[in-house]
């Protein structure tokens, strides 16, 4: 019988780390992780280290001249060739730039991805979370928006060599999973669905319902771009009846879903205002849907996040959470849950903002954004018709 959930994590993830400045900060999985153990939800036998991913897993995806520079650009001091390369690579741009170390960092990520995809496609785990994944920016010829390597690309494209399944790619990060849906846009065994806000306002500028794949993936895309202020009704409204429909059409052997947490309000590089219950809903969601089309099958990955403190640790817990049934589920939806005091002493003191309390957030002192109903018709069109051919 294969395990039921298998968390994976390789310690060089907190490597991947551009600089002190930069948003993109791996505390963010030490201070989730740490809370999944503070409520007795992740035990060493829960947890796998993954391999690195070869050259020849990043083939999959990426180019050989890219390969290279990320290599050289790793070094601590870069040939003045290679530096001056850099920027055709999208490695030293303000969002990306190259650092000691990225491409041993970066193969790390790739690798807990595609160990994550390997143990529920070959049947030895129905579900597992590679938290560190989720770079979804990343090109086959260049980095972007703080991502190297597309983890996430490579992982579908190792399961769809070996084992020919179908994959169905759900991504709720805010920004549009461009390299992900660009990577398999001419792949009708690879659906691609992101649900983000509108790429008119927001990076990278894509991701709009006219983009529906190429050739024969023409009809395997699907985006969802909401308007800026989304709250959390009109998200679930709009991930629900799409993403239904998207599965039940497609029918995947296997759902990869991404799982950036910066469309909730706190988030400083974007401009939805979500809460936490649509971190509770959205998982509980698509684990039902992998058993419903997918034998159970699910592979979660990680994603943005830039309120590393009051957002990223919660939502992030919760999908493992959700992974796991835990009991603490359950209870979120009777009442008020309190987080762990133990985890509040620990990271309070470290934390530049105060740490929430609860589980969910209190949105009763949380002012309704201004032209609410307008937002949430739009919304609901844009909806409608990003999947009006199912």
């Amino acid at each position: 019988m294969p395990s039921d959930a298998v968390f994976v994590h390789h310690p060089e993830a907190m490597h991947y780390r551009f600089n002190d400045q930069h948003p993109f900060n791996p505390q963010r999985l030490k201070l989730a992780i740490d809370l999944l153990h503070n409520v007795s939800a992740l035990e060493r036998s829960h947890m796998q280290v993954p391999p690195p991913a070869s050259d020849e897993l990043l083939r999959l995806v990426h180019r050989d001249d890219y390969i290279e520079a990320v290599q050289a650009l790793s070094t601590e001091q870069p040939s003045s060739s290679w530096l001056a390369k850099a920027a055709a690579y999208g490695l030293q741009t303000e969002d990306t730039p190259f650092f000691p170390g990225m491409h041993r960092a970066s193969a790390a990520l790739v690798g807990g991805s595609v160990h994550a995809a390997e143990l529920v496609a070959s049947g030895r785990a129905r579900h597992a979370f590679h938290m560190g994944g989720g770079l979804h920016h990343a090109f086959p010829e260049r980095g972007a928006g703080f991502c190297v390597y597309n983890d996430a690309a490579v992982a579908i494209a190792h399961i769809r060599s070996r084992y020919k399944l179908r994959v169905l790619y759900i991504d709720t990060d805010v920004h549009h999973g461009d390299g992900v849906q660009f990577a398999f846009y001419h792949d009708p065994d690879v659906c691609t669905y992101s649900i983000h806000e509108t790429g008119k306002f927001l990076f990278p500028g894509t991701g709009f319902v006219q983009e529906k794949g190429g050739h024969e993936g023409f009809g395997a895309c699907y985006n969802i771009p909401l308007d800026p202020y989304t709250e959390d009704d009109s998200w679930l409204e709009c991930f629900s009846a799409s993403i239904e429909k998207v599965a039940a059409a497609f029918k995947p052997d296997l759902i990869i879903s991404q799982h950036g947490c910066d469309a909730h309000a706190y988030d400083p590089l974007s401009h939805v205002h979500c809460s936490m219950r649509i971190y509770e809903e959205m998982p509980a969601r698509i684990h039902r849907l992998a058993h419903r089309y997918a034998d159970g099958r699910w592979v979660a990955i990680g994603g943005g996040g830039y309120d590393i403190w009051r957002v990223v640790p919660r939502a992030w817990a919760m999908v493992w959470l959700t992974m796991i049934e835990h009991p603490l589920v359950a209870q979120l939806g009777a009442g008020p849950q309190t987080l762990p005091r133990q985890w509040m002493e620990r990271w309070q003191p470290e934390s530049p903002v105060e740490l929430p309390t609860h589980w969910l957030d209190d949105t009763s002192s949380w002012a309704p954004m201004p032209r609410r109903d307008e937002i949430a018709h739009s919304n609901r069109s844009t909806a409608a018709i990003a999947v009006q051919d199912l």
